[in-house]
């Protein structure tokens, strides 16, 4: 069975503000891509996201926008060497929900990975990933500290 998951965290502020620290390319670089993102998450965009703690511009492509509602990107699976079969795309969708008191309930899943214990591994390591990057946004958006500085280097 091929590995996919689904974290997600309660953010407080209203979903109109967390959305838009996902989607605006400054915000987002204040406290997930700590090497800048380059370009606004739009329906149709391919954008590049650098980490300093892991070198190297990542593409994007950005598959749906539902404002305040849901995100769906494309991204390389970080398993898709030629011996593994080659490069492929996984999927990413954050979903947006507003909450009755007033917060924001925000899931990420990621999915399409292959069958195989390179998949597994990296889709374990995007789980932790997507993880600290909602721990980074809820820090981020309530208190204004960047989680992600020092933290990796």
């Amino acid at each position: 069975m091929a590995p996919e998951f689904r974290v997600s965290g309660r953010i407080s502020k209203p979903v109109h503000e967390v959305f838009e620290a996902v989607v605006d390319p400054k915000q987002l670089s204040g406290y997930f891509t700590t090497g800048g993102a380059q370009g606004r998450l739009e329906t149709g965009a391919t954008v590049t996201w650098d980490f300093a703690d892991f070198p190297g511009a990542f593409p994007v492509h950005v598959v749906e926008v539902v404002p305040d509602e849901k995100i769906v990107l494309h991204w390389g699976a970080a398993d898709g060497s030629p011996d593994q079969g080659g490069s492929y795309d996984t999927t990413v969708t954050m979903s947006f929900a507003a909450l009755e008191d007033g917060r924001t309930l925000v899931t990420i899943g990621e999915s399409g990975w292959r069958d195989n214990a390179a998949a597994q591994k990296a889709a374990f390591g995007n789980c932790e990933g997507w993880t600290g990057m909602l721990c980074a946004l809820k820090v981020y958006i309530e208190h204004g500290i960047n989680l992600r500085d020092g933290f990796y280097k």
